[in-house]
């Protein structure tokens, strides 16, 4: 007998669709989609407060333009296989790593560390965040979350930051990213939190896990993946995209 698959998410039979007891046609009805994501990963309907800031980071991931690693890897597969949306949206997806879009993840893994360091040792805040910085900077390594390729200052992240105190929201992850910036500064040199330093901020005080980092940065990306693909196949030609390539191998050579 094959063992059956457990979920605690979604309840399907015939003529019933649940979700976390929820009945859907009350979901589709009565709330909104960030209200169902929040749902999915977390098991309960979020406050007003929880939905608006939620909403919010959604959009600020999604549609950064295609020079996003995501977004021009959905155009690039768009070009060359026009008979496949959901290959290109897949293209898109799987350039989400460590580099891209992981590092919500990996700031949130840090602020949890951080804060044990603070309710482990007895240290202040800042005092974990110097302690963080100290460590990862000997190694040669990056703070996720931390410092943009593109913003000096990232303008998200103000605003959501600001939507979180004004709903009282802001909690410890808010706190903690914002003594790394100061540590930062102090001893590398000035590199404010970015979107994924926000979003890890803001999930870790809403009660999400960091796994949640990464997928809830794939929820709202792909809005903007399939929009790039959809513009790709509305406004350009098949295999459009050619990269300039220079050559600086061996020179002409025989056998």
């Amino acid at each position: 007998m094959i063992e059956a698959w457990r979920t605690a998410i979604a309840k399907l039979t015939d003529g019933e669709m649940r979700v976390r007891g929820y009945d859907v046609l009350d979901l589709m009805a009565q709330r909104t989609f960030t209200d169902h994501v929040a749902l999915l990963f977390k098991g309960q309907l979020p406050s007003l407060d929880e939905r608006a800031l939620l909403d919010a980071v959604l959009i600020g991931m999604a549609a950064p333009g295609p020079g996003a690693p995501s977004c021009a890897a959905a155009r690039l597969a768009a070009s060359g296989n026009r008979a496949s949306l959901s290959a290109a949206v897949a293209a898109g997806i799987l350039t989400i790593g460590d580099e891209h879009g992981g590092a919500g993840s990996n700031c949130m893994e840090l602020i949890v560390e951080g804060l044990a360091m603070v309710a482990r040792d007895g240290i202040t805040i800042d005092d974990a965040a110097a302690r963080l910085v100290d460590r990862e900077r000997a190694a040669g390594r990056r703070l996720p979350g931390f410092g943009h390729r593109v913003h000096t200052n990232d303008p998200r992240t103000p605003v959501l930051f600001e939507m979180a105190r004004q709903r009282g929201l802001a909690g410890d992850g808010v706190r903690f990213t914002e003594a790394v910036e100061r540590a930062l500064a102090a001893r590398v040199r000035p590199l404010t939190t970015n979107i994924d330093g926000a979003l890890a901020a803001l999930l870790h005080d809403l009660g999400y896990p960091p796994p949640a980092g990464r997928l809830i940065f794939i929820i709202g990306r792909v809005a903007g993946i399939a929009a790039d693909v959809a513009e790709e196949h509305e406004r350009e030609k098949p295999m459009r995209i050619r990269v300039p390539v220079v050559y600086d191998g061996e020179p002409p050579r025989s056998l």
